[in-house]
């Protein structure tokens, strides 16, 4: 059963993954992350990962950026249409956004390339 706060449900998403380099999410890590998801299924909605790692859990893929696949801070970036695609439910997109000279404009074509992905999901 979801937890439910008023009249609100709750639920949460594990870190498994994240997109920098050398992170600490090794695949032990991911592993136990997974096992605590399962077996708090009533409360554990999805996962913050890369990839999707449970089919019954969401996932929510941070580091999605278009231009260029690094920042020289350590930040990875994949390219939004491939990670829907790939079978994310949700894309982070940070600088990608806010760091655009048209914010509206930005969104707008982070949003068609992540739809463009499921589209391209959904089909194939």
């Amino acid at each position: 059963m979801k937890k439910v706060v008023g009249d609100r449900v709750r639920g949460a998403f594990l870190l498994a993954e994240m997109s920098s380099e050398g992170h600490l999410c090794t695949p032990e890590y991911q592993g136990s992350a997974l096992s605590i998801g399962q077996t708090h299924s009533d409360f554990v909605v999805g996962f913050i990962a890369m990839k999707p790692i449970h089919d019954e859990f969401l996932t929510i893929t941070p580091g999605v950026q278009m231009a260029g696949e690094g920042d020289g801070l350590g930040q990875t970036y994949r390219d939004p249409r491939q990670v829907v695609k790939a079978g994310s439910d949700v894309i982070v997109v940070g600088r990608g956004i806010t760091g655009a000279q048209d914010v509206e404009a930005a969104a707008a074509l982070y949003r068609k390339e992540g739809w463009e992905g499921y589209l391209e999901r959904i089909n194939s």
